[in-house]
C-alpha cells in the first residue's frame, strides 16, 4: 500500500497533537502500515481506545499507564505526537498505541482492532490461531501479533515520518473524511471507575465484524452501578 490511496492522506503531527479523547475517532478507518524485514501488512483501523496521563485534560485517567507520571516504561507517551507506544500485556502480548498529544504532555490511543486489508498470508503465519480474516487483529495484542510489531524492539517507532526502527518501518494514513459511523463507550478490560461510562473512550466502527467483544476490568461493572 506504499502509494496513498484517494481519499486518504499521510497523518500529521499537528493533527495528532490534540488530546487522546479529541484524536482517537479520527483514527477510525485509517490504515497502518507496517514493514517488518520486507514483509507488509496493512490495517485498517476499527477500534480503539484513548488514554490520558497525568495533567492531561481536565478529567484525570485512573486506568492510564501514565497517570502516576513519566516511568521507563511509559517514556514514548511523553514523546512527540505520531510515535508508536509499543508495551507489553501479561508479560506476551505487544500493544500499540498511537501517541497523541503535544510533545511533554503523555497522551495515547490504544489501537484495540483491526481489518487486515493487504498482507493476509503474512499476517496469517504470524496468527495461526486465527479462525477467520475477522480474527487477525481483533484485539489489541493480536493486531500488534498480526502486524508484526513487538516490544521491546519497536517501541518509540515513529509512523508519521515512517523512519526505519529494529527492521520495521510504520506509516500511519489517514481518512480526509472522518468516519461517519462511530459508536463510543466504555473502555474494554479496564479496571475499576475508569471502565465505566465515566470514561466513554472507546471508539469503533459500529457493526464492523473485526471490532472486539466488550468485557467489565475489575470491579468495572460494581462502580457503574454504585455510580448509577
Amino acid at each position: 500500500m506504499s502509494a496513498v490511496p484517494v481519499g486518504f492522506h499521510p497523518a500529521t503531527r499537528d493533527e495528532l497533537a490534540g488530546l487522546p479523547v479529541e484524536v482517537a475517532p479520527r483514527l477510525l478507518g485509517g490504515m497502518l502500515e507496517v514493514t517488518v524485514d520486507g514483509v507488509q501488512v496493512v490495517a485498517r483501523l476499527t477500534e480503539v481506545e484513548a488514554y490520558h496521563g497525568r495533567d492531561t485534560g481536565d478529567l484525570p485517567d485512573p486506568g492510564s499507564h501514565a497517570r502516576m507520571g513519566q516511568t521507563a516504561r511509559n517514556t514514548t507517551m511523553w514523546g512527540e505526537p505520531g510515535h508508536l507506544y509499543v508495551y507489553l500485556s501479561h508479560g506476551i502480548h505487544s500493544c500499540v498505541n498511537v501517541v497523541c498529544g503535544p510533545a511533554g504532555v503523555a497522551g495515547g490511543v490504544l489501537l484495540r482492532a483491526a481489518e487486515i486489508v493487504a498482507g493476509e498470508d503474512a499476517a496469517r503465519l504470524r496468527r495461526p490461531a486465527a479462525r477467520a480474516a475477522r480474527d487477525l487483529a481483533r484485539g489489541p495484542g493480536r493486531l500488534g501479533e498480526a502486524l508484526g510489531l513487538r516490544h521491546p524492539a519497536h517501541d518509540g517507532i515513529d509512523a508519521v515520518a515512517g523512519l526505519e526502527r529494529a527492521g520495521a518501518v510504520a506509516r500511519l494514513t489517514l481518512r480526509d473524511e472522518p468516519e461517519r459511523d462511530v459508536a463510543t463507550g466504555p473502555r474494554v478490560g479496564v479496571a475499576g471507575i475508569a471502565g465505566t461510562d465515566a470514561f466513554p473512550w472507546r471508539f469503533w466502527i459500529a457493526a464492523d465484524p473485526t471490532v472486539s467483544a466488550f468485557r467489565w476490568g475489575r470491579g468495572a461493572a460494581e462502580a457503574a452501578s454504585a455510580s448509577g
